[in-house]
């Protein structure tokens, strides 16, 4: 922005924020605005690492901070340190709150000066430094944010908090003010070194300050009463109400760290079995487990013992606890009868496929039997579900938990791979480039960088393959960080010893491939490192998993996945978010939107986040490997032939099925699976239904379907109230946009796709104030056909949850030119070419307008549309346009509603985020010429700018994604 435009702006802001927000309408993105968390698209966090992001430099005075607090900035420093922008950072020792962890992990940010506050009273002693503001400097202007919110994880994300931001020029008074103030305190502080540091050390043991910590160790607690948690209250709950019903059988699906094995005990506590049967395939679980067990349900602990390889002590105790290696041997076995346990408990569920698992688990026949697991989903497509006769009792997953507070929380860092010569590391890497001593070098940095909750490192890295984690781990202990392999080549004792190595902080590292997935259980993990392609999103979250356990000692688990050029990069935000969608779009936003459950925050390097939009542009996630693994997965768990409902609700995105296939008999068939013998008729009507309205973005004709499917005839008053009834926008143009599709009139038949395509004829009869389905249709609505028509009718109405039914679009949804050209209730579909970058509809006095907001190289027309702010968009009209066009003068005409869709590139095809509505600022106008390519020629062609002024400012996320990351 020009510096004259930056003072209008400013004026006009301020007349709108003190004056008259009526009477002046700011233009710019200057606005003072109410920073809080409970704005959870704009909370503190959002707002600072925006502002952070796109600054020229920064000052923070900040009084008190926590590394959870300063963690949630580092992807974002580590790319401003790359493109040489540097900030400071005034702290103080104000009440010995900020711990040494806060200042040894300042100075390891290269681009951050930092000075502790030390102005002093006539006594000599530091004044209270209690401060919370932050300074960014643009260049043409600067944003100060004041108010209540110290660097602290909860302050950005979770407390009740108030900060006025407010945005002024150099030479104004208040930044003045705050520029002046702020010099003079720095002028007068200390700074941060090693030395200061060792000397605050000391001071800070001893004053014996210790924050409030909601991270209790279970060890910790071994002389408190042992209560369910919120989880294991609502299983318990489940699985009395199952044997109630009669039920000998139940899984439970948590995620690792939730309290399985308390679960377990409480359950079999309220059972009062005369003799219970723990299975587990790990011999180191079982005396943990035991304890747990005792100290639940009590008694002598002569009735608990443990059946194994080196202890046989369990053979005549009530409460047995047993290896499957050593319980499975036939000699073994038979010494106990078929009901000689009237309760079994099998750990870890997922390995009943295991021979010796099925030799044990078909051998009993207890009166109940309950599974545990965090991973059903298994990949050689046995079936756990059909083993517990598909009775699920409970289920939490990963993000349950977080938010549940049942699990650690975690910082995720996503950055770049190892770089030599301008090749990043690969899937193609050589041993030899993996364990280089430069690379070694950059890892060692980046987890000293990224750093740990706590005073001692205990960290788990997985790496490739073994031959590279036993290099590495000499490498790295030759390096200072004393270090490990374990491999599956391992005994048990050498892992249980290497695993208390790793606690007692003899030893920095344990690094290893998979054998780390499951089953171990050591709380004090505080840092996971990735230095290997994800293969799989089952297997991340195991891993993911190992360091999410409570521990004393840490609030949070660092994770830092170093990524490369791997074509399955696309999977890290398919685990991170438990999508199982396989749509793109719904990745890609996963993405970009940097998530957060809770205090969790995943956060990805510029240069990481494009290795992860090239993976997502290159894959093919629909293709038809992935989808019947998928649909197999869905099958096993439900133990039938799954609904496209049931996949919607649980797995693959019906938009997928209905893009892909066109209707469900085609995805089910090649999905190998049986399917009626529909008619044509049949199959173009199915087809319809799931192509035009199964996504859910307009659910009126969905109501209409589901309305008639139940009463064969409808009353317009009828269903008129439905509408009502379902909070859904209703006037006489959607009234007759509804029979214009329904009819398929607005499907010409030579239009892309066309009535034929569909059945050819109508699927309703709308006449003298009534509703019913054509005679044709209403003659086959019957067997097989009618239950598919009903999925799809219900499937589409599941779907439509996601969007708001009383306006025409979402804000932040994605729509196609299609989509749009129905939901505005034209007359007829509009080929995208005619649509172009938008179209004006006279009838219904509106239009669509669409915006690729970067172009590919090559384009034959290189629109330069940008954002001024949030609020406004800078857009360019067609070619061939002057001040005095037609469209040109109706961006200007306040009774057309505009609207506003937008993609970040043409990677996105044919999904665009829609903005809102918005209005053309007239005195933005103008003429332009503009260099047009057609094959080998290029000419000059006129057209005209203008400003489209968003009646909702665009959210922070997808503002910084639209402008900020290239992809």
């Amino acid at each position: 922005m020009e510096e004259t435009n930056i003072k209008n702006y400013l004026t006009t802001t301020v007349l709108n924020n003190f004056i008259d927000k009526e009477q002046y309408l700011p233009e710019g993105n200057l606005s003072a605005n109410l920073i809080f968390n409970q704005n959870a698209r704009n909370n503190v966090y959002r707002v600072m690492k925006m502002k952070l992001a796109t600054c020229q430099s920064f000052t923070f005075a900040v009084a008190f901070i926590t590394h959870d607090g300063l963690s949630q900035f580092l992807t974002v420093l580590a790319d401003l340190k790359k493109a040489g922008i540097k900030g400071r950072i005034l702290t103080s020792t104000y009440l010995y709150f900020n711990k040494p962890e806060a200042f040894r992990s300042l100075m390891k940010i290269d681009n951050v000066e930092v000075r502790i506050f030390n102005e002093r009273d006539e006594n000599g002693n530091v004044l209270p430094f209690h401060a919370k503001g932050y300074v960014f400097d643009y260049g043409e202007y600067h944003s100060v944010v004041i108010g209540s919110s110290n660097l602290t994880s909860n302050a950005l994300l979770k407390n009740y908090e108030w900060n006025l931001n407010v945005n002024s020029l150099e030479n104004a008074e208040i930044t003045e003010q705050i520029r002046l103030q702020i010099e003079d305190e720095w002028n007068k502080s200390i700074p941060l070194t090693q030395e200061w540091l060792d000397l605050y050390k000391i001071k800070y043991n001893n004053n014996n300050f210790e924050q409030n910590n909601p991270i209790v160790e279970e060890k910790d607690q071994l002389n408190k009463q042992i209560e369910p948690n919120k989880m294991q209250a609502a299983a318990l709950a489940e699985l009395d109400s199952f044997r109630k019903d009669g039920k000998d059988k139940a899984l439970i699906i948590s995620a690792t760290g939730t309290g399985k094995t308390y679960l377990g005990a409480f359950d079999v506590r309220k059972y009062q079995p005369k003799r219970f049967l723990f299975v587990v395939h790990r011999e180191q679980i079982l005396e943990k487990a035991m304890h747990a067990f005792h100290r639940v349900i009590g008694g002598d602990i002569s009735e608990y013992g443990i059946y194994s390889g080196n202890r046989q002590d369990g053979l005549d105790a009530k409460y047995v606890f047993a290896t499957v290696q050593t319980l499975s041997r036939e000699d073994n076995l038979h010494k106990f009868r078929p009901d000689e346990f009237d309760y079994i408990l099998y750990d870890e569920a997922h390995h009943l496929a295991a021979a010796q698992h099925q030799r044990v688990f078909n051998y009993f026949q207890p009166r109940f039997c309950l599974g545990m697991t965090a991973t059903p989903e298994r990949m050689d497509d046995y079936n756990i579900f059909q083993l517990f006769d598909y009775q699920i009792a409970y289920e939490i997953r990963l993000e349950d938990a977080l938010k549940a507070q049942l699990l650690c929380p975690f910082h995720y860092y996503g950055v770049e791979d190892y770089v030599y010569q301008n090749e990043l590391i690969g899937d193609k890497s050589s041993l030899k480039r993996l364990v280089s001593e430069k690379r070694v070098d950059y890892i060692i940095q980046q987890t000293e960088y990224y750093g740990y909750s706590g005073d001692v490192l205990h960290g788990l890295i997985f790496c490739s393959s073994v031959e590279e984690a036993k290099t590495l781990a000499k490498i790295m202990t030759a390096k200072g960080y004393p270090s490990r392999c374990l491999s599956g080549e391992d005994s048990p004792e050498t892992r249980a010893q290497v695993a208390k190595e790793l606690e007692d902080g003899k030893i920095k590292y344990i690094l290893t491939v998979d054998i780390f997935n499951e089953g171990v259980d050591i709380p004090c993990i505080n840092q996971v490192v990735f230095l290997r392609t994800t293969q799989s999103s089952i297997v991340f979250i195991q891993q993911l998993g190992r360091g999410l356990r409570k521990y004393s000692a840490k609030s949070y688990l660092t994770v830092i996945d170093f990524i490369g050029n791997y074509a399955n990069n696309y999977l890290i935000p398919v685990a991170l978010s438990g999508d199982k969608t396989h749509n793109k779009d719904n990745v890609r936003d996963n993405v970009d939107l940097d998530p957060i459950v809770d205090v969790s925050v995943i956060n990805f390097t510029q240069v990481a986040k494009e290795q992860i939009y090239r993976s997502i542009k290159n894959k093919n996630m629909t293709n038809l490997l992935e989808l019947r693994k998928e649909f197999q997965l869905e099958k096993m768990r439900l133990g039938h032939t799954p609904s496209m409902y049931e996949l919607q609700r649980d797995s693959i995105d019906s938009q997928v099925i209905a893009d892909k296939f066109k209707n469900y008999v085609k995805f089910l068939a090649d999905m190998k699976q049986d399917v009626p013998d529909f008619s044509d008729y049949e199959l173009k009507v199915l087809t319809f239904l799931t192509f035009v309205l199964v996504n859910g973005k307009r659910k009126h004709e969905l109501l209409l379907l589901e309305a008639l499917l139940e009463k064969g005839k409808l009353l317009e008053a009828e269903y008129q109230k439905i509408i009502a009834d379902n909070n859904c926008y209703f006037d006489s143009h959607v009234e007759k946009s509804i029979d214009q599709i329904l009819t398929l009139a607005f499907y010409e038949r030579n239009s892309l796709p066309n009535k034929d395509s569909f059945g050819g004829r109508s699927l309703i009869k709308h006449d003298n104030g009534e509703y019913q389905f054509d005679r044709q249709l209403a003659g086959v609505l019957k067997g097989d056909f009618l239950a598919f028509f009903e999925d799809v009718v219900k499937t589409g109405l599941l779907r439509s949850q996601q969007y708001d039914s009383d306006r025409l679009f979402t804000i932040g949804k994605r729509y196609s030119r299609t989509d749009a050209c129905r939901i505005l209730n034209w007359d007829k579909i509009v080929p995208g070419l005619n649509i172009g970058g938008y179209k004006f509809d006279e009838d219904h006095q509106n239009c669509a307008i669409f915006v690729t907001y970067d172009k590919h190289d090559g384009a034959s027309l290189n629109y330069p549309d940008r954002f001024i702010s949030q609020s406004v968009l800078n857009m360019y009209s067609k070619v061939k346009r002057n001040l005095d066009s037609k469209d040109i003068k109706l961006f200007a005409d306040k009774n057309y509603d505009l609207h506003l869709f937008i993609q970040k590139s043409d990677d996105d095809q044919a999904s665009f985020i829609y903005l809102g509505t918005c209005s053309g600022m007239r005195e933005s106008f103008k003429p332009h010429s503009m260099k047009v390519i057609k094959g080998n020629q290029t000419k000059t062609e006129s057209v005209v700018s203008m400003n489209l002024k968003l009646d909702t400012p665009v959210d922070l996320d997808t503002y910084y994604m639209l402008t900020k990351i290239k992809y």
